[in-house]
This record gives C-alpha cells, structure tokens and sequence, in this order.
C-alpha cells in the first residue's frame, strides 16, 4: 500500500513537473514568435488576445491592458510606414481634411490611424460601449476630454432642458479630464467605456498622426453610433441644486448633442504599411 502510494505521488508529481514544463516551453515560443513579428503583426495579435473575451461595455483586465499599451508604447511612425513630410500631413486649405488609414476591422475590435495636417480638428465625440486606447505616433496635438457627471445627489439634476436654454436638446453635465498639449514620443492612453474621458476632440497644433485602437468598433446596428457634441462653460447656465466653487467651474461644462459637423472632412484610405496577416 505505501509503495503504490508513493508511486503513484511520484509520477503525479513528475506529471506536474512535466505539464508545467510544457507550459513554461509555450510561454517561451510564443514571446520568441512575437519579437520575431513586426511591430504592426505583434499589435495585431495582441489584440486578438486583449478583445477576444469581452463584449460591448466590459473592459479588458488590468494585465490585458498592461499588455496592449506596452506594444502600443513600442510603435513608432517609421514602423507603421508613415513620415510627417507624406502629402496627408500637408495642407493650404481653410478646413484641413483629416485622413484616416484603416488597417483592420473586426466585431472585436478596430485599428487605424488619423493623420493630421497642421490646424486639423476631430470634433468632440463620444466612444459608446467602447475601450479606447491611443499612440500619438508624431507631432504635438491639443487634447480635451470629458467624463459625465454621475456623482451628484439623486435630487440634483445633471440635466438642462430646452425650456430653460431654448436650445433643441437637453445639454448635461460633464466634467473635463484632460485639456492639455501632448507632444511625441509621449504614453499611449486608455479611455473607458464610462470614465477615463470617454468623449475628446483632438485639435493639431502640428501635423501629426494618432493610433488609435477601439474594442469594441463603432457599430451603427448594434448601438454604437458616434455622436458629436457642442460644448459650453459651467457659468453659462445654472441648475436648482447644483453649487460649484468658483475655482473649480472651469473643470465642468455643458455637452450637448449637435449632428456631425458639415466641415468635418475625413477621408478614409487603406493602410498600405508593413503587411498585418491574419492567422
């Protein structure tokens, strides 16, 4: 009995030994697959990983996002095939067009880049549902983000009606997260589905290029249209219930709805740099 007990311990644990081996070997071929990978197939596969579990509204965890915005931080405009002196970064035109490189779309998720000549503005918007993670790839841009309010006491409202600003839709409270310039080679950022700063508009101050990364995509029929916003200082309207500090007014706004603006001008193009293959 104590010698079959002590065999069959034995080669449980050399079955252990032997499995954890396995395991340690593929862990190690897989690392090796990806640095042999280019910088684009390796941000392919990641995300394939990253978004493979997850659905609408349900963020990645904390090691899959650590993941992704370290291949992110990795990238760098040579290794996606862009140069800043590229005729999309260029423009004499009142309204510069702003051109997105699409590189590949999934229900999972999305990749692309927007290229940005001087001036360029990507309106507010907003990313429904949406895990978003960002490169400024070169260039300096202006970024302002926006979380909603919801912190408030049930009583107060977070709300403005159409009566009280004769405007045709309600506006809400927001509160800003980022108004700051950022120049590359700098982090990538994430934003989520509900915090972070969830809505932003980019505004160029140089050309400059973003790689962005949606998971879910934008998605008409499943809910996740892009809306647009218009944005007003805090001071404009007053709400019964809701008292600000002075010093702190600058750090909320009014958002409301607008239709997509008629000067945004978004070419979209095939990303023509190193090759991505799906596997």
């Amino acid at each position: 009995m104590g010698i079959g007990r002590n065999l069959s311990e034995r080669k449980g644990r050399e079955l252990r030994e032997e499995t954890n081996n396995n395991t340690n070997k593929s862990r190690k071929n897989r690392r090796q697959r990806l640095r042999k990978m280019s910088i684009g197939q390796r941000l392919f596969q990641t995300c394939n990983q990253v978004f493979a579990s997850t659905s609408p509204g349900i963020v990645p965890s904390p090691q899959h996002i650590e993941m992704l915005l370290s291949v992110l931080d990795g990238i760098s405009h040579e290794d996606v095939g862009l140069r800043p002196d590229m005729p999309c970064f260029n423009t004499n035109k009142r309204t510069p067009k702003i051109t997105y490189l699409h590189i590949y779309e999934c229900e999972q998720f999305s990749m692309g880049i927007f290229c940005l000549p001087p001036s360029g503005v990507i309106p507010l918007h907003n990313h429904p549902g949406m895990t978003v993670f960002s490169k400024l790839l070169f260039g300096t841009m202006h970024i302002k983000s926006y979380d909603w309010v919801t912190d408030l006491p049930p009583h107060m409202s977070t709300m403005v009606k159409p009566s009280e600003t004769s405007q045709t839709s309600d506006m809400r409270l927001a509160k800003v997260k980022v108004d700051a310039e950022f120049d590359a080679p700098c982090d990538p950022s994430v934003l989520y589905p509900n915090d972070g700063g969830n809505m932003h508009w980019f505004t160029a101050v140089t050309a400059c290029a973003v790689l962005d990364v949606l998971g879910p995509p934008y998605s008409d029929p499943d809910g996740r249209d892009c809306t647009y916003y218009q944005n007003f200082p805090f001071s404009n309207y007053s709400v019964d219930g809701i008292s600000i500090p002075e010093e702190e007014r600058k750090t909320y706004e009014w958002l409301q709805e607008k239709e997509k603006p008629e000067n945004l001008k978004v070419v979209v193009k095939m990303y023509s740099g190193p090759k991505i293959v799906e596997n």
